[in-house]
């Protein structure tokens, strides 16, 4: 019975939040990244820099078991709507642990799903969901050793302490396949683990154990990459991992070195930015986060060092990193700001607890005190939420994004056979599904410019002017389509996105 009480709310709130999500799920294939996890993962391939292992194992087996469900995109949207699910399960008993009850982490995790940026980010393929889920349970596993390892020491449960941590390590490594921005995280996990338990450089066989745990498990991963690019080749592969100097290139993620923009410049600027994302984010309970953390440090201190030190290096991070849709890079920050506003929830219940209001609400019946309890909490946390659930809904909802499957279609349908297409990431990936998925473009080849990287193919107008005239060229070239049409005739395609692909004719006879 009190298992059943303690593992009840975080599945009831993690199949309400699969629900909110799941209502909303693209129902196939898009473009950019979510198109190349749509592919990679079922192939079991390779992704771009830093490859995301993590995901695509997670992912392959996620396609395999899903299978019932439908075609591959839409089961790797499925996986992206579970990772979110299981993020506010785990949430609602992380929660729990730090404020002693059951109904603040439920409607905590509640609030964490009503989100906009978490709600948008399940209805999709996305590494970032999955890293949301590996995250909270990488702090339940810390606050759990936390826990153990502070206990009476006639208290049964500082035997098993070690374990906690030792879990905790590996979820690190396995955070850290998924997503680099993980490593934001290792100098608050040591500073915490530090507070915890000051004497642990003592402690050297736990110390191996948790490093052997961490290398194993990054090994493992890891491997993915030289593996599938080698001799269990995947039919897609990006860059060259099975390499020494592929394998640093794709891991170290040496492709966007340089994205990081004077991150201790225009400080005000990035602070109004951080503010006003902070707002959209949360609404009127923007204001409160700061008070949540002063509570969190008062009664959780070690944690709150944690926290506040991880929030504060990822948003540092992300209001410099000018290289993708940055706000999937607060989902870190946005599921710590929901532990501190349940934690100043917390103190307002013991506020009145002092007061002797829920005492006396209490004496009509025992159960009326958790009850009031969860009202209580609902009124604050989900309160602007509430309030504006059905405009949160429309802005998350893909249900009828269907335009990258129709955009597809009408290039099975238009290209010739064994045709060449030069073409660019955001449309590369789609046509690497119709490819290697779908089986649709037999005897097409994509060259898009991390082909022409790696096989030395030159530049754009050298690719063409190798192919022209021995097979039918395209082009999906927005931004150098101009300076194309200088040398050769390109004729555009009638496509349900205008101008997105074209076809070479010839060459200019005034060409230089």
């Amino acid at each position: 019975m009190v298992r059943l009480v303690t593992i009840g709310p975080p599945i009831a709130v993690g199949l309400i939040a699969f629900a909110l999500v799941a209502r909303g799920l693209q129902p196939g294939l898009a473009f950019w990244d979510t198109a190349e996890l749509q592919v990679v993962a079922p192939l079991m391939g390779t992704a771009h820099p830093t490859g995301f292992p993590t995901y695509v194992i997670l992912g392959w087996l996620a396609s395999v078991l899903l299978q019932p469900f439908g075609e591959p995109a839409f089961r790797m949207n499925l996986f992206s709507a579970l990772g979110v699910a299981l993020a506010a399960g785990v949430t609602v008993d992380l929660v729990r642990v730090l404020t002693r009850s059951r109904w603040i982490g439920a409607v905590a995790g509640l609030g964490l799903v009503l989100t906009p940026q978490v709600w948008a980010i399940g209805t999709h393929a996305e590494a970032h969901s999955l890293h949301l889920a590996l995250v909270a349970i990488l702090l339940r596993l810390l606050v759990g050793w936390e826990d153990r390892r502070r206990a009476p020491l006639d208290d049964p449960r500082r035997d098993r302490a070690d374990r906690w941590l030792v879990a905790a390590t590996v979820m690190f490594g396995l955070a850290v396949g998924n997503h680099s921005l993980t490593l934001l995280l290792a100098p608050a996990v040591a500073a915490y683990v530090i507070a915890v338990e000051p004497g642990i450089v003592r402690r050297w066989r736990l110390v191996a154990t948790c490093l052997g745990a961490l290398a194993v498990t990054l090994v493992v991963v890891y491997l993915e990459l030289p593996l599938r690019a080698g001799p269990f080749r995947a039919p897609l592969v990006y860059g060259e991992p099975d390499t020494w100097d592929g394998f640093r290139y794709i891991v170290l993620a040496e492709q966007f070195r340089g994205s990081v923009d004077d991150p201790f410049g225009d400080l005000g600027t990035k602070l109004v930015d951080l503010v006003g994302r902070t707002a959209r984010e949360f609404g009127a309970l923007a204001v409160l986060i700061p008070f949540g953390f002063i509570v969190t440090a008062i009664r959780r201190p070690r944690y709150a060092l944690l926290t506040g030190s991880a929030l504060g290096l990822t948003v540092f991070f992300a209001a410099s990193y000018d290289n993708a849709a940055i706000g999937r890079y607060y989902l870190g920050p946005i599921l710590i700001s929901w532990t501190w506003l349940a934690m100043l929830v917390a103190a307002v219940v013991d506020v009145l607890a002092k007061a002797r209001v829920l005492r006396r609400v209490g004496d009509v019946h025992p159960l009326v005190r958790p009850v009031a309890v969860g009202v209580l909490a609902i009124g604050i946390l989900l309160g602007p939420a509430l309030l504006d659930v059905s405009d949160r809904a429309r802005a998350a909802d893909r249900s009828r994004d269907t335009i990258a499957q129709r955009w597809l279609d009408r290039v099975v349908e238009v290209l010739e056979p064994n045709a060449v297409v030069v073409s660019w990431w955001s449309y590369s990936t789609p046509l690497w599904y119709g490819k290697h998925i779908e089986g649709r473009l037999p005897g097409v080849d994509i060259i898009d410019d991390r082909t022409r990287l790696d096989e030395d193919l030159g530049s754009t107008a050298d690719v063409v002017n190798r192919y022209l005239g021995e097979r039918p060229v395209y082009v999906i070239r927005l931004d150098d389509l101009p300076e194309l049409e200088e040398e050769f005739v390109i004729e555009p395609v009638p496509m349900p996105m205008p101008d997105s692909l074209s076809r070479v004719v010839g060459r200019r006879e005034d060409a230089t």
